[in-house]
């Protein structure tokens, strides 16, 4: 990436979770070809983010500025198009 912005995302989902497990390891399988960190945040923590995501997990989003890139399944074109910002 030419960019010097960090790609930080966030997935949010809870455990026990089968798609969101699946979303986690397309993200691992991505770093080996593209730099980007991600964090995992369990919204059964914060009644606010149950509220949001419930019944839309796993949602993977930018991290500072919030956009949705993709929910349920990892989507490969919405994140290269989301990744495409920052070349």
């Amino acid at each position: 990436m030419k960019s010097d912005k960090t790609v930080d995302l966030v997935v949010y989902g809870r455990e026990a979770c089968h798609l969101c497990n699946q979303m986690i390891l397309a993200l691992e399988e991505r770093q080996k070809q593209v730099p980007f960190d991600f964090q995992v945040i369990d919204i059964d923590t914060d009644s606010d983010l149950v509220a949001r995501f419930n019944d839309r997990i796993p949602v993977l989003m930018s991290y500072s500025d919030q956009i949705e890139i993709c929910h349920f399944h990892f989507d490969n074109a919405a994140f290269d198009d989301y990744l495409a910002r920052f070349r």
